[in-house]
C-alpha cells in the first residue's frame, strides 16, 4: 500500500483499514487530509479485490474531532474534495459498506463521517456531537442530512440545536449506533462485523445497500422504489453475475460459496 501522511491503510484481504492519523490535534482533519482521504477511498472504490472498509482514528481516545478549528483560524486555505468531509461524506455511489469503528471522541465532522458509514460500532467511551453552532458553524457535511433520517426528529434537533454530546450507549438507544463495545475494542468488533459481512456475496450486499439508500428517497412509496430498483446499477450487476450461479449452486451441494464479486 502507498504511504501516506495523514492516515494509516492497511490491507487484509478483501478489507481496507483507514486509520485517522492526527493524534496530536485529536484527529481532527484539515484540508490536506482531506484530500489524501479522498484519494484513499477513490482507490478503494475502484479496486475489484477490495470489497469493505473500515474507518477508525488512531489511538484510544479520538475517532476524530471534526474541523481542525486552529488550522482554519490560522488563515489556512480550507475545503475537501467533491467527495466530502475525509473524502467520504459525500460519496453517494459507493456501494461497497464502510463501517466506522469510533473509539472515541466523534465530533462535528468526526460524527458526520461515522453518519455517512454505513455501520457504526462505538467503543464504551465514545462520545458523539454536532457543537458547530457553538463555534459559529453549522454541520454542512451531510449531518444535517442524515441524523434526522436516522434518528426520531426531535431527538435529532435537539442534538443539533444544542451541540450536546451523547454517548455510546445512548446513541444505542437512539439508533445510531450498532454495537458498543469495551473502550480499545471498536476496531476489534468493526472487523467481527466485516468477517460477516465477507461471508455474502459482495454483488448481493452493493445490490442491497444501493436499494437501501435510493429508496429511502425515491417518491411514491415502495411501490414506486420497487419498479426503480430495477434500474439501479448494482442490482442489474448481480442479475448477470456469476455470484447469482454460485449461490444456489453452494446451496445445492451444501458447501461454502466460493464468491468472485463479479
Amino acid at each position: 500500500m502507498a504511504e501516506y501522511q495523514y492516515c494509516r491503510v492497511e490491507r487484509d484481504g478483501r478489507l481496507l483499514i483507514v486509520t485517522l492519523n492526527r493524534p496530536e490535534v485529536m484527529n481532527a482533519l484539515h484540508r490536506p487530509a482531506h484530500f489524501e482521504l479522498g484519494e484513499v477511498f477513490d482507490g478503494f472504490a475502484a479496486d475489484p479485490e477490495l470489497w469493505i472498509a473500515i474507518v477508525t482514528g488512531v489511538g484510544d481516545k479520538a475517532f476524530c474531532a471534526g474541523n481542525d478549528l486552529k488550522y482554519q483560524a490560522a488563515g489556512n486555505p480550507i475545503g475537501h474534495p467533491p467527495s466530502g468531509f475525509a473524502g467520504l461524506t459525500g460519496r453517494f455511489d459507493l456501494v461497497k459498506p464502510v463501517i466506522a469503528a469510533v473509539n472515541g471522541v466523534a465530533m462535528g465532522g468526526g460524527f458526520e463521517i461515522a453518519l455517512a458509514c454505513d455501520l457504526v460500532i462505538a467503543a464504551e467511551n465514545a462520545v458523539f456531537a454536532l457543537p458547530e453552532p457553538r463555534v459559529g458553524l453549522a454541520a454542512l457535511a451531510g449531518g444535517l442530512h442524515r441524523l434526522p433520517r436516522m434518528i426520531p426528529l426531535k431527538q435529532a434537533t435537539g442534538m443539533i440545536l444544542t451541540g450536546r454530546h451523547v454517548g455510546a450507549r445512548e446513541g444505542r438507544r437512539l439508533g445510531f449506533v450498532n454495537e458498543v463495545v469495551p473502550e480499545a475494542q471498536a476496531l476489534a468488533a468493526a472487523r467481527r462485523w466485516a468477517g460477516l459481512i465477507l461471508e455474502c456475496s459482495p454483488m448481493s450486499i452493493r445490490a442491497s445497500k444501493e436499494t437501501i439508500y435510493r429508496s429511502l428517497d425515491t417518491p411514491g412509496g415502495i411501490a414506486a422504489a420497487l419498479a426503480a430498483q430495477r434500474d439501479y446499477p448494482a442490482v442489474a450487476a448481480l442479475a448477470m453475475s456469476e455470484d447469482r450461479i454460485e449461490g444456489p449452486k453452494a446451496f445445492a451441494e451444501k458447501r461454502k460459496p466460493d464468491w468472485k464479486g463479479r
